[in-house]
């Protein structure tokens, strides 16, 4: 069978977005709503598609983002989503396909990494991608969670305003940006993600629901926090309400936002859950609480994968909390950043290069994905047998540089 894959034009595009709800599961209907709302902020260019006799079986995208690694400086990335193959053209080679074209593309621009959020897990790892950050939500319930019922705002001096969504896209975006350069796995937020998220212009085929936005401000009135969340309306027999409070974002930018905008979230009368949304594992939320057990884990799962492309800029730009050095041997089938490198590492900055000295460890490309934004341990992934050492005691020496003091965290799907 002879398939076509490339970049889209645009008279093509409402079928390649045709074939991305049916990749999704999605009613395989596209508006010309949706056509003008999606095309303008898509680049074509970075859009593949596979065609079968002139219908689009199978969808790709990319575009440029900026991602934090450890220690606040910038990468930059080439995203990947709209990841679809129709189920008539399963297995015959269209993501890989795809793929090769893409990170071959990244490459040649000089991207440091490509980065992605897997829809399934098994997929990406053949192709360099290895799970840099997770995520957890919790459900904290409220009763339990043993507050003083007394409390009625900031012990600190501050205060928490509700306000509305212009306030939001006016201060929200100096929050995130100051979030971003502090937090390693967070990724940038371009103008038209804050449209979508403000009900300025929403996603088609999704209804808006405007949120509730409150910002924490501290004793000197500087905003350092917000929430955006919405309320169900549930109430049991014995007019008792059950009210849940779902979190879609909330950033704070010092820990007496968090704690505030957190506290206020669990004392808004009615409200007897709290869905917390994508928090990073070590979140600071279930301590908060006199009663950490009452924020239950409803969900854990990767989250962030990144691939690195460039071995030098990805090390040399993040910090590390140690001094030492290490050979690395990195494996990469697809020949775009494998070979033998030295990093020396220390507090000041680090320094990577070509090497021939023996190896310390020996990995898979996808392997430094995962350890990249110092999230995993080096000896964890000896013990699975995915990293070879070379000279007894590497690992302990590699995660002593690596590992950082803060999970990653990766607070938005793209």
């Amino acid at each position: 069978m002879n398939l076509d894959v490339r970049p889209v034009t645009e008279p093509e595009y409402r079928d390649w977005l045709r074939a991305l709800r049916t990749g999704f599961l999605r009613p395989p209907v596209v508006s010309d709503e949706e056509v003008a709302q999606r095309l303008p902020h898509t680049d074509l260019a970075r859009t593949q598609g596979a065609f079968d006799e002139g219908r689009c079986v199978a969808t790709f995208r990319s575009f440029a983002q900026e991602l934090t690694t450890v220690g606040g400086a910038p990468l930059a990335a080439s995203a990947v989503s709209n990841v679809t193959v129709s189920p008539t053209h399963r297995r015959r080679g269209l993501l890989s396909r795809m793929m090769d074209a893409d990170l071959a593309a990244a490459k040649e621009r000089g991207d440091a990494v490509s980065t992605l959020i897997a829809a399934e897990y098994p997929i990406y790892g053949r192709f360099g991608y290895g799970p840099a950050a997770w995520t957890t939500e919790w459900t904290v319930d409220v009763r339990r969670a043993a507050l003083d019922p007394r409390r009625s705002g900031p012990d600190d001096g501050g205060r928490i305003d509700l306000v509305d969504a212009p306030e939001i896209r006016g201060t929200g975006p100096g929050l995130h940006e100051r979030l971003r350069a502090a937090r390693h796995g967070v990724v940038g937020r371009d103008q038209r993600g804050w449209d979508v998220h403000t009900g300025v212009d929403p996603l088609p085929g999704q209804p808006w629901r405007e949120p509730f936005y409150a910002v924490y401000r501290s004793a000197e009135g500087q905003p350092e926090g917000y929430v955006a969340y919405t309320c169900d309306e549930t109430w049991e027999d014995g007019k008792q309400p059950l009210n849940t409070a779902t979190v879609r974002d909330l950033v704070a930018v010092t820990p007496a936002a968090e704690r505030a905008l957190w506290l206020f979230l669990c004392s808004v009368d009615w409200v007897m859950l709290v869905k917390s949304g994508h928090r990073a594992p070590d979140d600071l939320l279930p301590l908060l609480l006199p009663d950490p057990r009452a924020a239950r884990v409803t969900t854990h799962a990767d989250m962030l994968w990144v691939r690195v492309l460039d071995v030098v800029r990805t090390l040399e730009a993040r910090t590390y909390g140690g001094e030492g050095t290490l050979v690395l041997e990195l494996h990469d089938t697809a020949g775009l950043a494998g070979g033998r490198f030295r990093l020396d590492a220390s507090p000041e900055g680090a320094v990577c290069a070509p090497t021939t000295a023996s190896p310390d460890l020996t990995m898979d490309i996808a392997e430094l994905g995962t350890l990249c934004l110092g999230d995993e341990s080096v000896v964890r992934l000896a013990e699975l047998g995915r990293i070879e050492e070379g000279r007894q005691g590497a690992a302990a020496t590699a995660d002593t540089l690596l590992r950082a003091s803060r999970r990653a965290w990766c607070p938005d799907i793209f």
